[in-house]
């Protein structure tokens, strides 16, 4: 009798650890725009931003995902965007809207209140004035020494392809970025 009683608690010890590791393979994004139910999602490592989509319900019949990257890797925290086509057309004065705002997020007018839920990882630099290699543009990417057109495009196409780089070392991973190109940009980048 002693075994039988025993076996319910090794169930229950093994099930404990596949919660555990459920929820360590889960992360959070936020989806706010032109969707159908906005919100917080708890969403699966390995997800895309089109299933993020699909699970809040789809896009109104506004949006417009032409700029935006469907099959990009889900980060955790990550806030996605979907702008509505008007938006899209005007997308440089929406962008410069964005832009604007944010700075006013995060750096809020002295004695105002902190706001520490601003948006200010989707900014390509950061309070230090350095390059994020998770969130520039190609021209952003291109102010750095030694990385013209063509590797900026290469460091984009590789954070799409392999999701957001973990470290600033990451970087030597991309074509044609070894330790002398490192060395003239470690000092300007981030993650």
């Amino acid at each position: 009798m002693n075994k039988k009683e025993e076996e319910p608690v090794i169930i229950q010890k093994k099930e404990e650890k596949k919660e555990e590791k459920e929820k360590e393979e889960t992360i959070s994004v936020d989806i706010k725009g032109e969707i159908n139910s906005p919100g917080i999602y708890t969403m699966k490592l390995s997800s895309r931003v089109i299933d993020v989509i699909d699970r809040a319900g789809g896009l109104t019949e506004n949006a417009d995902t032409t700029v935006i990257n469907l099959s990009k890797k889900l980060t955790d925290e990550m806030v996605i965007i979907i702008y509505s086509k008007e938006q899209v057309s005007h997308f440089e004065e929406t962008k410069k809207e964005e832009e604007y705002l944010q700075s006013k997020c995060i750096s809020p007018e002295e004695n105002s209140i902190k706001n520490d839920a601003c948006i200010s990882s989707n900014t390509s630099t950061n309070q230090t004035g350095k390059v994020n290699l998770n969130t520039a543009s190609k021209e952003e990417l291109m102010t750095l020494t030694g990385i013209g057109e063509s590797k900026a495009r290469d460091i984009i196409s590789y954070r799409e392809a392999n999701g957001s780089f973990h470290t600033i070392e990451d970087i030597k991973n991309v074509s044609g970025i070894g330790e002398t190109i490192y060395a003239q940009i470690k000092e300007n980048i981030t993650v």
